[in-house]
């Protein structure tokens, strides 16, 4: 395809083509910015840290097992817990320096309003790690 003729009786067609030269240039252009300054966005300080063998102490937090039974008893680790001494049992608990986790054992026809009482004296006294413990057999799912 020539672009300059002298002939001036020849018909020119409307060219469909689309010019990527400035698009690469660009592109170019941003590539060697991109280069030049990623390695002054590295702010770190080089600092010679001491080397240690030694072993992470991973000690697991004391917990809790609070049952509640289906007609509002308590079991406090297994013993049978009076509702009017939990408050100061939760308290005297959430004062170790390690609060310990409260796990909640409900009877499966438990009231709601059971467990959110001693989901709420718990808060209160400042035990926030709290779970509930589930038997995760099929029979108690499809009963």
């Amino acid at each position: 395809m020539s672009f300059g003729s002298f002939n001036s009786q020849q018909q020119h067609a409307v060219k469909a083509e689309i010019n990527v030269v400035p698009l690469v240039d660009v592109m170019l252009v941003l590539l060697v910015i991109f280069i030049i300054t990623a390695p002054l966005l590295t702010n770190s300080v080089k600092i010679d840290l001491p080397k240690a063998a030694s072993r992470p102490n991973i000690t697991k937090p004391d917990h809790i097992e609070l049952s509640i039974r289906e007609d509002g008893r308590l079991f406090w680790n297994g013993e049978q817990l009076p509702e009017k001494s939990m408050d100061l049992r939760f308290a005297l608990e959430a004062k170790k320096p390690t609060p310990p986790e409260l796990h909640i054992h409900a009877d499966r026809l438990t009231h709601y309003e059971n467990v959110a009482r001693v989901m709420s004296l718990a808060a209160k006294a400042g035990l926030v790690k709290i779970g509930f413990v589930t038997d995760p057999s099929i029979s108690q799912i499809s009963q």
